[in-house]
């Protein structure tokens, strides 16, 4: 593992991140090539390979093309046209990815739902993108029923297998029309005038600050990433992906499959991921890369050693959240020869990823003249960027804490294309203007991080994420990781509350602790006391039976944060610090009168 004494030059880097840049070197924005032409590619030179392994399904690439002509030419029936937004709402299946691509080859959008969303937030997805129809997974249908009031569009039902599914005055059984649509790739003239920077699908942002948005994903955008991570992990014809993530998301939904189709080689899918079939399915489909989320890896580690550990053919991986100890320990444990640790967003005019397997950075910037990424101080105090007396804004220097921005440039080349969401006030609210010259536009990435003297990003928060606490900066996720290793621990989850009277918020930990083991109140202040600086040991800790999170393995901190140290608002025990006993004490008025905190005052949402 390259650790910092071995690092490799600027030049260095730079030439292992071209392997995968000059695959898209002459990509324009106005180039015709879109993803459905890619699929029709395949199922000429890769006929017989396959494209996507699902159970005891195999589907070639030739197979797959002729399933999505079934979507394409179904959907043309149903009276779809080029340009129509059509909502798909699926479990992870290959039926999911075979919609999106059938809608695509007659020039319809899909917009892909998180299958977590019900109620208003289901109806404010299917209104943001003004959907004409619903296509459904049998097994989420559920979820309709939770709407006030009718879909209010056709609901074409996909029953897996087909199993039955509860009738209704919108629904419709999509397999009769599927069957009876032609599997002959659509005539050219449904998609004649379409570019690359038009819209593929859109994926709905995670909505953590509100109704999650709809981000524009280009076909620039889904074949430039594919090149890239193919391009970068060295994927040749023995080359096999895994997914375990959810397909509605762009980590698993638009990364593995584009690769896959830029290269010609299968993807393992999972309807979800599952530690204890995980190697028996790298072992089974010779799985020799997979894109991951930091707590998936974390979940693989904590099962317990085996001595065929490193009997398999998983040897690289990307994706983004890897926290540096499950890092090294992951990689020491299973043979990974290299991991790609990124940094991006859903709707991000940029990408970062470490190409040099320096453990815990997301990127480099090699040569900063060459990239639309900047790093702006961040005031911690203020939560706003730094700017000096004129009112410029200022740079980060090495190490010093900033926010990542990203020029939106104009042209036709890929780099710092910004496609924004279905709404324009979410695109310009998204964007900071004339910021270093007049006419400039920078999109903010919300995201903190540092920059070291070689060029390295290293990410340290989330803005909010990162709080002021006795004069210091406090980094939530820095603080995750040191106790993270604390014995018994399943999982960590650190914010800021506020204290009535006290500058900045003081730090909590969320615990869950592992089956069979339990919270030491003494053990754990000794252990936190004895790794953090004091100011960044957490003043209150509260017990969770289960830890809040998303879909995609993200651990929610506002409402944690909405609840505080008040056990009436959590529910759950709360302890406080207790210097003077060595131990956390449980969060009584008494307590807190002792300790001379004042009871905590539930901010509003």
């Amino acid at each position: 593992m390259t650790e910092s004494s071995l690092r490799p030059t600027r030049d260095e880097s730079m030439a292992r991140l071209m392997k995968g840049a000059s695959r898209v070197a002459g990509f324009t924005r106005d180039m015709p090539l879109l993803v459905p032409d890619r699929l029709e590619a395949r199922a000429i030179d890769s006929a017989d390979t396959p494209f996507i392994l699902f159970e005891d399904q195999r589907i070639t690439f030739a197979e797959a093309n002729r399933r999505a002509n079934r979507v394409a030419h179904a959907a043309r029936a149903l009276g779809l046209q080029r340009g129509d937004a059509v909502a798909l709402l699926m479990n992870n299946r290959p039926e999911f990815v075979l919609a999106w691509l059938g809608l695509a080859k007659a020039g319809i959008i899909a917009a892909l739902i998180n299958t977590s969303a019900a109620g208003p937030v289901l109806r404010h997805a299917l209104t943001a993108v003004n959907a004409r129809a619903v296509i459904v997974g049998a097994e989420l249908l559920d979820a309709l029923d939770t709407l006030d009031g009718p879909v209010g569009m056709p609901v074409l039902v996909d029953a897996e297998g087909g199993a039955p599914f509860a009738p209704g005055p919108e629904r419709q059984d999509l397999a009769p029309l599927l069957a009876a649509a032609a599997d002959t790739d659509p005539p050219a003239a449904w998609r004649e005038g379409l570019v690359a920077s038009d819209t593929l699908y859109l994926i709905f942002t995670s909505g953590t600050t509100g109704l999650p948005k709809a981000a524009k994903m280009s076909h620039l955008r889904f074949l430039s990433s594919g090149e890239m991570m193919g391009g970068l992990m060295d994927f040749d014809k023995d080359s096999v992906f895994y997914c375990v993530l959810p397909l509605y998301h762009g980590a698993g939904g638009m990364v593995v499959p584009s690769a896959c189709l830029a290269f010609g080689v299968p993807f393992v899918l999972r309807r979800k991921f599952s530690r204890s079939r995980f190697w028996d399915d790298v072992r089974r489909h010779r799985i020799t890369a997979m894109y991951y989320i930091g707590e998936v890896v974390r979940y693989l580690l904590a099962a317990e050693p085996r001595p065929d550990d490193r009997d398999h053919t998983l040897r690289k991986m990307a994706g983004a959240g890897l926290k540096p100890d499950i890092w090294r320990a992951f990689t020491e444990r299973f043979g990974i020869e290299q991991v790609f640790e990124g940094l991006g967003a859903t709707e991000a005019n940029y990408g970062l990823t470490n190409v040099d397997n320096v453990v815990g950075a997301v990127g480099r910037i090699t040569h900063p003249e060459y990239t639309n990424v900047r790093v702006q101080r961040w005031d911690v105090d203020a939560g706003e960027p730094v700017r000096d007396a004129e009112g410029r804004p200022v740079l980060a220097g090495p190490d010093e804490i900033g926010e990542l921005i990203a020029e939106v440039l104009p042209g036709n080349g890929p780099g710092g294309f910004f496609e924004g969401y279905t709404s324009a006030e979410a695109t310009e609210a998204k964007q900071v203007r004339n910021l270093f010259r007049p006419g400039d536009a920078w999109v903010r990435s919300g995201d903190l991080v540092r920059m070291d003297a070689d060029g390295y990003i290293w990410f340290v928060d989330r803005v909010g994420d990162t709080f002021r606490w006795k004069s210091e900066n406090v980094s939530t996720q820095e603080i995750e990781t040191v106790l993270s290793a604390y014995p018994g621990l399943d999982m960590v989850n650190v914010y800021g509350v506020r204290v009535p009277g006290a500058e900045g918020r003081a730090g909590m930990a969320a615990l869950t602790m592992a089956p069979g083991a339990s919270f030491d109140p003494a053990a754990f202040h000794a252990f936190a006391s004895g790794r953090l600086a004091t100011y960044a040991v957490p003043l209150f800790v509260r017990l969770c039976a289960t830890m809040d999170m998303t879909t995609t393995y993200k651990l929610r901190k506002l409402p944690f944060q909405r609840q505080g140290y008040d056990p009436a608002l959590t529910g759950e025990p709360v302890f406080v610090s207790d210097p003077q006993a060595g131990a956390y004490v449980p969060v009584t008025p008494e307590t807190l009168e002792r300790l001379g905190i004042p009871p905590f005052q539930q901010e509003e949402a």
